[in-house]
């Protein structure tokens, strides 16, 4: 069921479940746009996202047992005779397996094919494309705390998103906020900017707290951190590396860092914080 809010802000938010999460939409409303026309506008957009998630679902969810990955899983099919979609998500997660140097991998310990690490995060910045395809530029995308964002919550303005992190050891509690997206080219408040020249438009953080079942890796490493933090130009990125550093630890932190443009927050299993300087400020 799809629910509908207002804040002060003027923002308004239409949510649904796909992908056993909760994903949401926000946009601000526009002064000049008459009430209905913006609702409608947004109810159209969720409508294009919701269609969206819920058929990269149908094709990877191994929860659904007539999916594709469902039938690879059982044996029923073969990789090389599945969907186009399946073999270029396949060669996307095995990229990023090199990558990371195994600390990303689309094979779980006992050698069946899981992407799980990956779709959600494919499913995130391809809804990102339609709604700037539908010609929306500002606006926030959260599916279950995977964050990307476009423009401001203040269109004209280099106001940016502000996203926020739970501490994994309570729920209730937030362990930090994070600066998103601003206009095109901006930077932070401050005006630091991505080598690119962009800013961070993404933020996902992976752990056992967020849904961790999809997190094991190669290098099998006792695990260091209860919860990592990404912020990156794009959430493919974030996503996969957040899941990396959880499964790598400190090795996988440090090549991350130093490898891609990020910014990063690791907790440690005594609860320390490691912080790069973006996190920090």
């Amino acid at each position: 069921m799809q629910q509908t809010s207002e804040t002060t802000h003027r923002l308004r938010a239409r949510t649904f479940t796909c992908m056993g999460t909760v994903i949401s939409l926000t946009v601000p409303t526009e002064a000049h746009k008459a009430p209905q026309a913006a609702a409608d506008e947004l109810a159209a957009a969720t409508a294009v996202v919701e269609r969206l998630f819920t058929e990269l679902d149908s094709i990877f969810s191994l929860y659904r047992a007539d999916s594709e990955a469902s039938r690879l899983m059982r044996g029923e099919l073969s990789l090389p005779a599945a969907s186009a979609e399946m073999r270029a998500r396949y060669e996307e997660a095995a990229g990023w397996r090199l990558l990371t140097e195994g600390a990303f991998t689309p094979e779980r310990p006992d050698g069946a094919l899981d992407l799980s690490g990956i779709v959600k995060g494919h499913a995130i910045r391809e809804a990102g494309m339609s709604l700037l395809a539908l010609g929306m530029a500002n606006w926030c995308l959260n599916a279950g705390g995977d964050v990307l964002v476009s423009g401001s919550p203040h269109p004209g303005s280099d106001a940016p998103w502000r996203a926020g992190i739970v501490d994994p050891a309570d729920r209730r509690t937030l362990l930090a906020g994070f600066p998103l997206g601003g206009l095109p080219l901006g930077g932070y408040p401050s005006g630091e900017k991505t080598a690119d020249g962009g800013t961070p438009a993404a933020l996902a953080t992976s752990g056992s707290a967020e849904r961790g079942d999809h997190i094991w890796s190669a290098t099998a490493r006792a695990a260091e951190f209860l919860q990592v933090s990404v912020a990156a130009a794009d959430v493919v990125t974030a996503d996969v590396l957040a899941t990396a550093i959880v499964a790598g630890g400190i090795p996988m932190l440090n090549r991350a860092t130093a490898m891609w443009d990020i910014e990063a927050l690791a907790v440690r299993a005594n609860g320390e914080l490691l912080a790069t300087g973006g996190f920090r400020r």
